[in-house]
């Protein structure tokens, strides 16, 4: 093996070939420092003398199915010009670890491809070592995300493990990125995120969220000029929350036995939209019997349906006109559900109709919550909670498969 060889096969400037072991499944090259290439690596002097050597192995890209390792006796010089006593740089591999650049590079571009327990046992290395190369790497690209170009967001919570342990994540509407992730659902958790779009003086124009009380506390008092839009889907899903309540009070308090043999099972039914009703089942059928025999839950139903209308108007008028005539019909009802539904939305008006004024949703970001889902199940569950949120930061670059 020649000296031109580290510098074309594996990268390394300012060394020399000494010699070759092989071992088992290893190759062993022992190189040495070029003394003309030797500088304080304070102030790059070569005006040096020599402070005794440290002898250390780094392990390198393999070759084939063989380990490769670099056995280097590193120096230790003594600066005439700065009076500084160092080890020399490294340009191929971090002092801080046993590995060198080249190593760390390839182990980051088969995780794109693979498991970190794929890649520790290909590269005959630790769980925790590709972890931890994993975990700087994201930490340097993704720690600190540029917020000054926020314009639209959305805000939603993310379960992440049973006894309602939850993340709130915060998306760039514009690039589909997540730019926060902070821990629990509550306002609390949006602390951290206010301070940084105050440093970056991000101009947002407007938050798509759901009706959280906490969120819109949050937003209201740090972002006064903000947009508020309150997100159908999130609408649409507390509605069908509301009426498979109704449904299944309304069961309980049957008397009659045919009532009960009807409504039972037709929960599925009345949430589907009617063109998703599958006819070989006959579904279409049995709903409509449910609602034949029951005068308070046809009503609750036939409003679910009108209640989408109010998203697919042509114009923000015409769209309050919509909402305001539901609204009037919900309290008409004499459905004590619907009453108390039909009071929140009044409530919610001005936040439901900007949907008009800025025609975003949080579905990008139900759609990126489904992906991180599919992580965590992957990797079965993270023990590193702050390595979990940098993987969540970079979840926009998995684009065909994910890897925990």
């Amino acid at each position: 093996m020649s000296t031109s060889l580290l510098y074309h096969g594996f990268s390394l400037v300012g060394y020399d070939y000494v010699r070759t072991r092989y071992e088992g499944r290893s190759i062993t090259f022992t190189i040495r420092h070029k003394r003309s290439k030797l500088c304080c690596s304070v102030c790059r002097s070569r005006e040096i003398i020599m402070r005794g050597t440290t002898r250390r192995r780094f392990r390198s890209i393999p070759i084939g199915f063989k380990n490769v390792f670099f056995d280097l006796s590193v120096q230790r010089v003594g600066c005439l010009r700065c009076g500084s006593i160092r080890q020399v740089s490294l340009g191929f591999a971090d002092p801080r670890f046993s590995y060198t650049r080249a190593f760390e590079r390839y182990a980051l571009e088969l995780s794109k491809h693979m498991t970190i327990q794929d890649v520790a046992a290909h590269l005959s290395v630790s769980w925790d070592a590709i972890k931890e190369i994993q975990k700087r790497d994201l930490t340097k690209r993704f720690s600190k995300p540029c917020l000054k170009d926020l314009r639209r967001i959305a805000i939603d919570e993310i379960s992440i493990r049973k006894g309602h342990r939850y993340l709130t994540v915060v998306l760039d509407m514009t690039k589909g990125t997540i730019v926060y992730v902070g821990d629990g659902k509550g306002a609390d958790a949006l602390d951290s995120f206010w301070k940084k779009v105050k440093r970056a003086e991000a101009k947002i124009e407007a938050v798509a969220m759901d009706m959280s009380p906490a969120y819109i506390s949050a937003v209201s008092t740090h972002l006064p000029k903000a947009t508020i839009v309150f997100d159908h889907f999130h609408v649409i899903k507390l509605f069908n929350d509301k009426l498979s309540g109704l449904r299944r009070d309304l069961y309980r308090e049957a008397k009659d036995l045919l009532q009960k043999k009807v409504l039972k099972g037709t929960r599925w039914l009345l949430l589907k939209n009617p063109e998703n009703l599958d006819s070989s089942k006959a579904e279409k059928a049995r709903l409509n019997d449910a609602l034949q025999l029951n005068q308070p839950l046809s009503c609750a139903y036939y409003l679910k349906e009108d209640l989408r209308q109010v998203w697919l108007q042509p114009t923000k008028k015409k769209a309050r006109l919509v909402l305001v005539d539901w609204i009037k019909r919900a309290e008409t009802s004499g459905i004590k559900m619907l009453k108390k539904f039909a009071k929140s939305l009044a409530a919610f008006q001005s936040g439901i109709l900007s949907y008009y004024d800025y025609r975003i949703s949080s579905a990008p970001l139900e759609g990126t919550n489904n992906k991180i889902k599919t992580m965590k199940r992957m990797a079965y569950g993270f023990r590193d909670i702050e390595f979990f949120k940098l993987k969540i930061m970079a979840i926009h670059e998995a684009k065909y498969a994910l890897v925990g």
